[in-house]
């Protein structure tokens, strides 16, 4: 059974219907990302699914439970980081943790999260003194004090240097492994091709995709291209045969450099070099990726509340 599950989701904010229908599920112990264009309906999703807005029509079940009656046991299970992280601006980072461990009958250890998410240095720090980023790893830290079975983490690394956001991805992989189910929004291919399991694509308030990351980058009509200087001289005869190859598309033959474009074609062709003694040096592939899937399956970037 999984543990997150949606079904025909519609929402609209006056005239402007942000879910047409959205229909998903998670299975316990995941990583979904959740990614579309602003205005997609990507935070609206989660907000229903946590319990903060109450959907028009369809359904929701969260281990078991109805988000739209706002269980107690939903608040104990769920914990959830949003795009802005608003406290009061003269609470410390350390009241702040220490207020939100209240809340929950197991929670974190306060130090441990201060550590994980280099606020240590920072604890005495009041909040509205802290920067941008500081206030994004406080507002995740908040979201995981409560020890939750589901995390909702809405653009969690936004704002965050390159080393920030490594040591979350890192924190990240390791609550998967003590069990915790993650649904994750992002703008950041990257970031969601290197932690999800799944990745739904979300446009104009429908699901357009739900698959693997590499199952969406290898769906698309995106080629993968291989380049590489030949170690011998490539007849006439050897780049005909390489042409022929299965799912090469083009082959093109400069002075010192073969560039080949197609579909799955690495493998064939560096078979065909080994058979016939060429080793490919300054050797490069590029494959479809999860921005090219993406790309195929969004529209324009749109406005309003997402």
């Amino acid at each position: 059974m999984p543990i997150i599950s949606v079904t025909n989701l519609r929402k609209a904010y006056g005239e402007n219907v942000v879910l047409r229908d959205v229909s998903l599920e998670v299975e316990a112990g995941e990583i979904v990302g959740v990614v579309g264009p602003n205005g997609a309906g990507k935070t609206t999703t989660v907000e229903c699914i946590g319990g903060l807005r109450r959907a028009d029509a369809g359904r929701i079940e969260v281990d078991g439970l109805d988000p739209s009656t706002n269980p107690p046991r939903l608040r104990e299970i769920v914990g959830m980081q949003l795009q802005e992280c608003r406290l009061p601006a003269k609470i410390t980072v350390t009241e702040a943790l220490e207020l939100y461990r209240s809340f929950y009958p197991a929670p974190r250890d306060a130090g441990e999260l201060l550590e994980r998410f280099g606020l240590a240095e920072h604890r005495r720090q009041r909040f509205g003194s802290l920067s941008g980023g500081q206030q994004q790893r406080l507002s995740v830290a908040l979201a995981l004090v409560g020890n939750p079975r589901i995390a909702i983490l809405d653009e969690l690394t936004t704002g965050l240097d390159p080393q920030a956001r490594r040591d979350i991805w890192a924190f990240l992989g390791e609550l998967q492994s003590d069990g915790v189910t993650i649904v994750l929004v992002t703008h950041f291919m990257e970031e969601a091709q290197r932690l999800c399991n799944r990745v739904a694509v979300i446009n104009d308030g429908r699901v357009a995709a739900f698959d693997t990351p590499d199952a969406l980058a290898t769906a698309t009509d995106g080629a993968q291209h291989l380049a590489f200087t030949p170690s011998l001289t490539v007849s006439d005869a050897d780049v005909n045969r390489m042409r022929a190859l299965p799912g090469v598309v083009s082959l093109t033959v400069t002075a010192d450099r073969v560039v080949a474009t197609g579909h799955d074609i690495a493998t064939p062709v560096l078979m065909f070099l080994a058979e016939r003694g060429i080793t490919p040096l300054r050797l490069r592939v590029e494959s479809p990726t999860l921005d090219d899937a993406y790309l195929s399956l969004t529209t324009a970037d749109q406005d309003g509340p997402g």
